[in-house]
C-alpha cells in the first residue's frame, strides 16, 4: 500500500501543481481553464514516458476525475429546477437526447468511431468538459479513446467560448427579451462558465436564467451516463470491449443532489466543496493532456471539428425554435 502511495504522488504532485497554474491564467486572463489546463498538460506530455510519473498521472486521469464530477452534484437543487416548469424540461430533454443521437449517426455517416459521436454529442448537450470526461470513463475502452477524449475537450471548450461571444449578438439580432436570451443560452452553451460569461452579459435576469437552465441540462448527466452503461453493458459483453459496470461516483453524484435539495447547507460548505470539485476537474484534464500523444492529435483532420460544430448548431438552433414557437414560461 506504502509503495502504491509512493508511486501515485509524484504524477498528482505534478497534475495538481500544473492544474494550479492554469487556474492562476485562466482567472487573469479571464479565459476558460479547462483549455489552459488541457494545454499545459499535452505539453508535458512527455514526462508519461518516465515511470516517475506514470502511475500518479494515471490516478489522477481516472481516480480523482470521479471524485470530482461526484462533488458536482452538490450544485444542483430539485426545487430550483422545477421552477423552470415542465416545458422547460421538455425542451432540454429532447435537446440532449436528439444531440447525442445525431453526434452518433452523423459520426457514422463521416467514417468517424460511433463511440467518438456519443462522446461529443454528450458533451455539447450536456456540459462540455465535465461531461466529455464523465461520459468517456464509463465508455469501453477502444484504441483511440484518450485520444478522442482529448480532442473532444478541446473542441467543445473552444467552440463553448465561441458561442459565449456570438449567442449574445444573436439574441439582440433576434430581438429576445432578458428571459428568452437566459432560457437560448443556458440551453445551449456547452459549459458552465461560459454560460455565466454570456447570460449576464446581457443581463442578470438573463444571467440568473441561463444558469439554472443550464444546471438542468447538468442533472441529466446522471441519467445519459446510466443508460450509455446499461447499453454498452448489453451491447458489449461478448465482444473485446470490457462492458462498464455501474460507477460509485454517479451514486455519490446523486445522494448529493438530493442532500441539497431537501437540507439547507451553509453557503460556505457548498462553495468549499465547488471549489475542490473545480480543483479536481482541472487536476484530472491536466493528467488526460499528460497521458496524451500530440504527434497523434495532428492528424486527425478536419471531420471530428465538423462533427462538433454539426452537433453545436443542431441543439443551438433546437432551443431557438423552441424559443420562438413555444411558451417557454410554463
Amino acid at each position: 500500500m506504502i509503495e502504491k502511495l509512493k508511486s501515485i504522488v509524484p504524477g498528482f504532485i505534478l497534475a495538481s501543481a500544473v492544474g494550479l497554474l492554469a487556474q492562476w491564467v485562466g482567472t487573469h486572463y479571464d479565459a476558460p481553464v479547462m483549455l489552459f489546463a488541457l494545454l499545459f498538460g499535452i505539453a508535458l506530455s512527455f514526462l508519461y514516458q518516465t515511470e516517475k510519473f506514470k502511475d500518479g498521472t494515471d490516478f489522477t486521469s481516472k481516480a480523482i476525475l470521479r471524485f470530482g464530477i461526484a462533488l458536482l452534484g452538490l450544485r444542483i437543487a430539485g426545487q430550483d429546477l422545477m421552477a423552470l416548469g415542465w416545458n422547460m424540461a421538455a425542451v432540454i430533454v429532447f435537446g440532449i437526447a436528439s444531440t447525442i443521437l445525431f453526434g452518433a449517426f452523423l459520426s457514422r455517416v463521416m467514417g468517424l468511431h460511433s463511440k467518438f459521436g456519443l462522446l461529443t454529442g454528450g458533451s455539447v448537450a450536456i456540459c462540455g468538459a465535465s461531461a466529455a470526461m464523465a461520459i468517456s470513463s464509463v465508455l469501453p475502452d477502444y484504441k483511440d479513446k484518450e485520444k478522442e477524449t482529448i480532442l473532444c475537450v478541446l473542441g467543445v471548450t473552444a467552440l463553448s467560448t465561441i458561442v459565449m461571444v456570438l449567442y449574445p449578438i444573436l439574441g439582440t439580432y433576434l430581438n429576445l427579451d432578458d428571459y428568452n436570451a437566459g432560457i437560448f443560452m443556458g440551453g445551449s452553451i456547452h459549459d458552465v462558465a461560459q454560460v455565466v460569461g454570456a447570460g449576464y452579459s446581457v443581463s442578470q435576469t438573463a444571467g440568473d436564467l441561463a444558469t439554472l437552465t443550464k444546471m438542468m441540462r447538468v442533472t441529466l448527466l446522471v441519467p445519459v451516463v446510466m443508460c450509455l452503461i446499461f447499453y454498452f453493458q448489453r451491447t458489449e459483453k461478448n465482444t473485446e470491449g470490457k462492458a462498464p459496470k455501474f460507477p460509485m461516483f454517479l451514486i455519490v453524484f446523486f445522494a448529493f443532489m438530493v442532500l441539497n435539495s431537501f437540507v439547507e447547507i451553509p453557503e460556505l460548505a457548498t462553495q468549499s466543496v465547488n471549489m475542490v470539485s473545480r480543483f479536481a476537474l482541472v487536476a484530472s484534464i491536466v493528467a488526460i493532456g499528460v497521458k496524451s500523444n500530440l504527434a497523434q492529435l495532428l492528424k486527425v483532420g478536419i471531420k471530428p471539428v465538423i462533427l462538433m460544430v454539426a452537433e453545436t448548431i443542431w441543439l443551438g438552433a433546437w432551443v431557438l425554435f423552441a424559443i420562438l414557437f413555444f411558451d417557454m414560461r410554463g
